[in-house]
């Protein structure tokens, strides 16, 4: 599976897309997703702010600068790999895996109709760097916003770590 990787396209509804482990996701919401004390998409105001991911048990929200079309690259590695030197803005988070299957979705894109990849099970470690780039060769709505590839960068780990901001893009970030 090192080496397996998954480009797409994805309607950042809300400004945001998620990639989650859908199952064991969806049963832990079962069980938490009234709890007032709990955030949304696992989006505190630290995470709109600073973080520009939401995380909660088995998913990470990605935070989008546009309510549009964007591009993402999610990329499976044995070891952690090298920190994107273009990206703006670079955080990583722990992302446990019990399915084997990472289900990319989105307010407007429904988990059954979005792609999926493969990946080890177990506890994985996430990075999110937003590499500026071109608006997708696809039409778009215009709307305003940079456009970024939003780069996961995947791989195991046997420690759980605490959510890290490598690199602080600027802020205000979106629009």
């Amino acid at each position: 599976m090192a080496g397996a990787s998954l480009r797409f396209l994805i309607d950042a509804d809300h400004g945001q897309f998620y990639v989650q482990d859908l199952e064991p996701y969806d049963a832990w919401m079962d069980e938490h997703a009234t709890d007032p004390d709990l955030p949304p998409a696992g989006w505190t105001r630290e995470a709109v702010h600073i973080h520009r991911i939401g995380v909660e048990p088995h998913s990470i929200s990605v935070g989008t600068a546009r309510d549009d079309l964007v591009e993402s690259l999610i990329t499976l590695h044995m070891s952690a790999p090298a920190v994107e030197s273009t990206a703006e803005h670079v955080v990583e988070a722990d992302l446990h895996v019990l399915s084997g299957v990472l289900t990319v979705s989105s307010p407007g894109v429904d988990p059954a109709d979005g792609p999926s990849l493969a990946v080890p099970t177990g506890l994985l470690r996430a990075r999110v760097s937003y590499v500026p780039s071109r608006p997708p060769v696809v039409d778009t709505n215009g709307g305003p916003g940079d456009h970024f590839l939003y780069r996961i960068d995947l791989w195991p780990t046997d420690r759980a770590s605490d959510l890290l901001v490598m690199r602080q893009g600027p802020s205000p970030w979106a629009g």
